[in-house]
């Protein structure tokens, strides 16, 4: 794999997130397991430190972000699990010991390998964590499936986050990167309102930014791949349930457990529509021709309810649904699968 440039001009390999049926992920990580099982649970964390040399611009954002982070008296970070929020949770605990919280919102939208992710980083940095339940479920605003869903999502969140902040004179801080600002997230407009600090947009790291600095620093994370919230599987305007939520997370959790390591099950009506990463796509055809995989996965998801199931032959492009906002066009699906049950 060619190395990348970063300012600077020092190479940093990006990750290679892998994604193909029961390949390993090359120089990965999580090679194919769920992070809660590669975290020895009695493991103690490190001290946070370089174990290889940064691009010169994002070494002096990193202590930039560090220095940041070091003078506020205590902070709560919203902590998703993601390499974004971990990142930041990783450099509030260095700095700040037990004086940083970190707080994931638990509802039907969490993935439940995503919790488990969660908590087993959490353990491995030291960290202090904290579930809250929320009910963004409960909101229209949010249950109806607007364009602009994740504001009612991160008001929920940080309406929670606020008062437990206030009660211990501290900040709340989230993972937004600069390549977040430049994307469709209503959702910063609700943790703006609410004075949520975002270090690592301020210091100007991306998320590649991110990503070289969680591998320079040891988090085992570091090339976990983005997984946004269940919610982001359903078109604008279909409603959202807790039951379609947990169907998602079904279906992915299936593929997931046969080598699909970076994917995502896209509900469109009854129709599960699967987004695998472009480069996996050939070998995964050849699979889905010649062996009994295509029928056993028809069965599992009609057993979940879903009527039809199609591969994305573009592949998978995270954010694919805002981008549909400007120009909705179906582009590249197979169906693999007649309608289930409908004779034909």
């Amino acid at each position: 794999m060619d190395a990348t440039e970063l300012p600077g001009g020092i190479p940093c390999n990006p990750p290679d997130l892998g994604g193909g049926l029961g390949a390993p992920l090359a120089g990965s990580s999580l090679n194919g397991m769920g992070l809660a099982r590669i975290i020895p649970m009695d493991s103690s964390p490190p001290p946070l430190t370089l174990l290889e040399a940064l691009p010169p611009d994002l070494g002096e954002a990193y202590r930039a972000v560090s220095d940041r982070i070091a003078a506020f008296p205590r902070v709560v970070v919203a902590y998703s699990g993601g390499v974004d929020s971990a990142l930041v949770a990783a450099l509030a605990v260095d700095r700040l010991g037990d004086r940083a919280l970190a707080v994931t919102g638990v509802s039907p939208a969490l993935a439940p390998h995503l919790r488990d992710e969660a908590r087993a980083q959490a353990r491995w940095l030291g960290l202090r964590h904290r579930e809250i339940p929320t009910a963004e479920l409960e909101d229209p605003a949010y249950a109806g499936n607007p364009q602009d869903r994740c504001y009612a999502c991160k008001r929920e969140l940080h309406g929670l986050l606020a008062p437990l902040a206030l009660a211990a004179d501290a900040v709340v801080l989230d993972g937004v990167n600069r390549d977040d600002l430049a994307d469709y997230r209503p959702g910063l407009g609700a943790a703006r309102e609410r004075g949520v600090i975002s270090p690592l947009a301020e210091a100007g790291i991306d998320k590649q930014g991110v990503r070289c600095l969680s591998r320079a620093l040891g988090l085992p994370w570091w090339d976990k791949p983005a997984q946004p919230c269940l919610a982001s599987r359903f078109p604008y305007g279909e409603p959202i349930t807790a039951a379609r939520l947990q169907r998602v997370a079904a279906a992915e959790d299936w593929l997931r457990a046969r080598g699909f390591h970076d994917l995502r099950v896209r509900s469109q009506g009854e129709t599960a529509r699967i987004e695998l990463p472009a480069g996996v796509l050939p070998e995964v055809l050849a699979r889905l021709a010649q062996g009994p995989l295509r029928q056993e996965l028809v069965a599992a998801l009609g057993s979940l309810g879903f009527t039809a199931v199609a591969l994305d032959l573009e592949g998978l492009v995270s954010g694919k649904l805002n981008r549909d906002r400007a120009a909705a066009t179906a582009i590249g699906v197979t169906a693999l699968a007649p309608q289930l049950g409908a004779g034909g």
